[in-house]
């Protein structure tokens, strides 16, 4: 049977860990990656991907930790991502909604590009109202070198098209599932299969039947439902197709 990937989700925030990922296991899914959001929290996400099978790590800075950033800190990172069950450098990007100022969120950025390019890691980008700048600095550093995955994609068929064109896969989230969404389904429907990968961001945004709960790993299951809806593909072609783009981009075999 063919087994579901998770790409983006914060397992570091769940207290019973264990039974949540039997239950993901349950439902058909047998891979993970948990993002790094800030330094302090790399050494339980490197934990977790030790302890799990299935469970990879992506240590990074969120553009709202890009304060916490020091140059020393890029030593202990490269040591992380040498790591085998390191798969990618996350999340990291650009984020209009944070305090930080724009101006350290670019410089942090850039950083993560170059030791994702040096480290020969795929990049978790996390682009909030931010995507145009990030795509300018991703393409300005090389970043096709590593490529990556767009995650939480909420933007429209251009510009999931332009960032398909830059080397980069859009994920996929709760979000397709939501009544009124138009914009993601559009985005689902329009781009190449070998660009779309899934993903929950459990414990958040939450997919139908269970949005304003708390979002849970087995949940990537109605996910890859919707997804195979709106592409008229079987769940099991569905899941195929999304594991296989996300084990080729972040190099799991």
């Amino acid at each position: 049977m063919i087994k579901g990937f998770d790409t983006h989700l914060h397992l570091d925030a769940f207290d019973d860990l264990k039974r949540d990922l039997d239950e993901a296991r349950a439902a058909g899914i047998d891979g993970w990656v948990v993002p790094g959001v800030s330094p302090d929290g790399w050494a339980k996400i490197m934990d977790l991907a030790e302890s799990h099978p299935g469970v990879h790590a992506a240590p990074g800075i969120h553009p709202m930790s890009a304060d916490k950033y020091r140059p020393e800190i890029a030593t202990e990172l490269r040591r992380l991502l040498a790591h085998p069950r390191t798969v990618a450098v996350g999340e990291v990007g650009l984020d209009r909604q944070t305090d930080v100022p724009r101006l350290m969120q670019e410089e942090v950025f850039i950083e993560m590009i170059r030791l994702a390019r040096e480290t020969d890691k795929p990049l978790l980008i996390h682009a909030r109202e931010s995507i145009n700048r990030a795509l300018e600095l991703l393409q300005r550093e090389g970043a096709e070198q590593v490529g990556g995955i767009f995650h939480a994609f909420s933007g429209s068929v251009e510009t999931a098209h332009r960032i398909v064109d830059a080397g980069f896969l859009i994920g996929i989230g709760g979000v397709v599932t939501w009544q009124g969404a138009r914009r993601l389904p559009e985005v689902v429907r329009a781009l190449p299969a070998a660009a779309l990968v899934l993903e929950t961001d459990a414990p958040y945004l939450t997919p139908e039947p269970h949005r304003g709960e708390s979002n849970r790993p087995a949940y990537l299951a109605l996910i890859a439902l919707k997804v195979a809806e709106l592409r008229s593909w079987s769940l099991e072609e569905t899941l195929r197709v999304t594991t296989e783009n996300a084990r080729r981009v972040l190099k799991i075999m």
